[in-house]
């Protein structure tokens, strides 16, 4: 009998639980046009309100992700895995840790986004580069990763095409905020890599779309939950975002950055948080120890195999490591004060980098690869008025917008703030 969806969304707004059928048959229905806008509009509003309990979230995942097509490896005797994170500002860690897994002996299709919000995303920090693509087919993806082991696309359409719809929907009718809707939309993606490991970055903080550790941890329980009851081990840690990831924020910049992580250089939090998203997957998958995973790391970055893996899929991918644009023009924001360094409003960073073009307002505005901030100081430092905070690269100068961000992002005191810890808890 054909489902009504009337009564699925009166079901749910009730407060009823929806069965595995009736959520597939639901989201089939959308996926192949025969139903409208507005009723899914209605479903996806009962869901905000009422939520979905384990199994239905699990049928909603599973349901996005039969709605398109899947990866299908040969056995070469590399197990397949991923990283995905729930986005923060300067974090640009999928960048050197898809081709350090991949030279332990791992297999990584990446599928990644652009950026939402204040945050940035890996696709466009990747087009930096010139003739790098992040448009890979299905058949294309599967061919670099057979080659180099890794790559890092965009969700081609074949992919949760009923994801693609309902995120759309999601966004014009306010219910992003979901957990079971965030839930379905990552998994579904994720699970169709085929996978046979997954490690989740869930973020919180002012840089974070999860503002805290609250939030984040219920996120955290229900994709970790969702992704072990479709058969693939996942695992998730809880990280800080109440400061920015690394030195820079932007995408050229972030990729010199990435690069720097290769070459055994860079900032300790970027090195501290790529090495244990990393050691989280070769520990689970391969039965070493952290010490054991640790060492394989290091190994992959002393003897450049690491950096040559990333240098080998940019090649695959149309660009070349070379071609990297050029950061803007550098300018100077100082302290206005002295004092300690008590905190950060990540987001206004976000929004700095946006104002300057280097994201999105709209989509399809272009992007200024070029321009880019860096932080000059972590919470916890002592500054003088008139020291540096932060350089900004723009070739136009600071414009007041964006100096009135950036000083607002920042927050300078005379008590000394409470200690950061950049990973607060692990999940699964």
């Amino acid at each position: 009998m054909p489902i009504n969806p009337a009564q699925l969304i009166s079901t749910k707004r009730d407060g009823g639980a929806l069965s595995e059928s009736q959520i597939r048959e639901l989201i089939s229905g959308y996926a192949d046009g025969s139903l409208p806008d507005y009723q899914v509009s209605a479903f996806a509003m009962a869901v905000y309100f009422q939520g979905m309990n384990r199994e239905e979230t699990r049928a909603l995942t599973q349901a996005m992700l039969n709605s398109g097509s899947k990866f299908t490896w040969a056995d070469n005797g590399r197990p397949k895995v991923d990283k995905h994170s729930t986005g923060g500002i300067g974090d640009k860690i999928s960048i050197p840790l898809a081709p350090i897994l991949a030279s332990v002996g791992f297999d990584v299709p990446m599928i990644s986004g652009r950026g939402l919000g204040a945050t940035g995303g890996t696709l466009d920090k990747l087009e930096s580069i010139q003739g790098f693509r992040t448009d890979l087919s299905i058949e294309e993806t599967q061919a670099v990763v057979e080659k180099c082991g890794c790559v890092i696309t965009g969700a081609s359409p074949e992919i949760a095409p009923a994801d693609r719809k309902l995120y759309a929907l999601r966004d014009v009718t306010g219910t992003v905020p979901s957990i079971p809707l965030i839930t379905g939309s990552i998994l579904s993606k994720k699970l169709a890599e085929t996978l046979d490991g997954l490690v989740l970055d869930v973020k919180y903080g002012s840089g974070a779309f999860m503002k805290s550790i609250e939030q984040a941890r219920e996120l955290a329980d229900s994709l970790v939950q969702v992704a072990n009851d479709c058969g693939v081990p996942t695992s998730a840690l809880l990280t800080n975002m109440n400061q920015p990831i690394g030195r820079f924020v932007g995408n050229a910049v972030e990729i010199q950055e990435s690069i720097a992580i290769l070459k055994n250089e860079g900032p300790e939090d970027t090195r501290e948080l790529t090495t244990a998203l990393a050691c989280e997957l070769i520990s689970r998958c391969t039965q070493v120890t952290t010490d054991q995973a640790l060492a394989q790391i290091d190994s992959a970055i002393q003897s450049g195999d690491a950096l040559r893996k990333l240098e080998q899929m940019i090649e695959l991918q149309g660009g070349r490591i070379d071609r990297l644009q050029a950061a803007e023009s550098k300018h100077v924001l100082e302290s206005n004060s002295t004092g300690s360094v008590t905190g950060f409003d990540s987001e206004q960073i976000g929004w700095a980098i946006i104002e300057m073009g280097g994201g999105r307002k709209q989509l399809g505005d272009p992007i200024n690869h070029g321009v880019g901030i860096e932080v000059l100081v972590k919470s916890g430092d002592t500054v003088e008025k008139g020291q540096p905070l932060y350089n900004v690269f723009c070739d136009q100068g600071i414009l007041p917008s964006v100096r009135s961000l950036l000083e607002h992002s920042i927050t300078i005191g005379s008590e000394p703030p409470t200690e950061f810890n950049l990973i607060a808890d692990r999940v699964g």
